[in-house]
């Protein structure tokens, strides 16, 4: 099987390289920025962006938000299912 990514460098107007399950954390990060996360069970998330700005967002089922975020709060966070797209 070819694989299309080898020859390509990570973008993150790019798709995606890896998508990891969030635990949300009031005092950790994720292990890796997401460049967007992924929600299966709509609901609130709470969030820390890239630039350090709190943010609540309220989701539907299956719906993807694309911002930079380096952690998802439990405090507020009410979505299940959260997934970070992230570069490797």
């Amino acid at each position: 099987m070819s694989n299309p990514f080898v020859s390509q460098t990570a973008s993150i107007t790019g798709p995606a390289t890896d998508i990891m399950p969030v635990t949300p954390s009031d005092s950790t990060d994720l292990p890796r920025v997401a460049i967007a996360l992924y929600v299966e069970t709509g609901g609130t998330i709470s969030l820390v962006t890239v630039v350090g700005q709190t943010r609540t967002v309220v989701l539907a089922d299956y719906s993807i938000l694309p911002v930079g975020t380096q952690r998802v709060r439990a405090t507020g966070t009410t979505a299940t299912g959260i997934h970070a797209m992230v570069l490797a």
